[in-house]
């Protein structure tokens, strides 16, 4: 019987967390607010393949419109220091601003008040975004630019 009202439980508790995430009526907004650990960046290289990017980094959204991220990548030494790409300067990016959200696309418009790579500063930087479960799907909205992070609620 024990058994039985133990099994019963976890079930029952799983249906519960699955119904309040399905749930989950608050608006895009709502739920960016709050600071996420990058769970992966893919990258599209030539090709159909996209390879993994090694990086470890946070992303934090505030309820009155601002944001920052940052990234750093796990390689060694001499690769992270050579680095270097539009958004990151040495395998390392750091980026703040404020943030647009625009539920009907599905995009939030990035404005970039201060950047490691100077270039960035004063740009609107649009991404798309997805939410899967607890994680926040980000993609570039420039056709040119293959990159998909991955990032998990704190």
């Amino acid at each position: 019987m024990k058994t039985r009202l133990s099994a019963f439980c976890a079930v029952a508790l799983v249906a519960v967390a699955a119904l309040c995430q399905a749930s989950d009526n608050r608006s895009a907004r709502e739920r960016l607010v709050g600071g996420w650990r990058l769970i992966s960046i893919e990258q599209q290289d030539v090709g159909p393949n996209a390879r993994k990017v090694e990086c470890c980094g946070l992303f934090v959204f505030t309820n009155d419109g601002h944001l920052s991220v940052q990234v750093m990548r796990n390689e060694p030494e001499g690769q992270a220091a050579a680095a270097s790409d539009q958004y990151s300067r040495g395998g390392y990016e750091a980026t703040y601003g404020t943030y647009v959200v625009d539920e009907s696309t599905h995009t939030f418009t990035f404005h970039v008040d201060g950047s490691l790579v100077a270039d960035l500063v004063g740009k609107d930087l649009p991404r798309r975004y997805e939410f899967s479960g607890k994680h926040l799907i980000v993609t570039s909205t420039n056709p040119n630019e293959h990159w998909k992070a991955t990032w998990e609620h704190y």
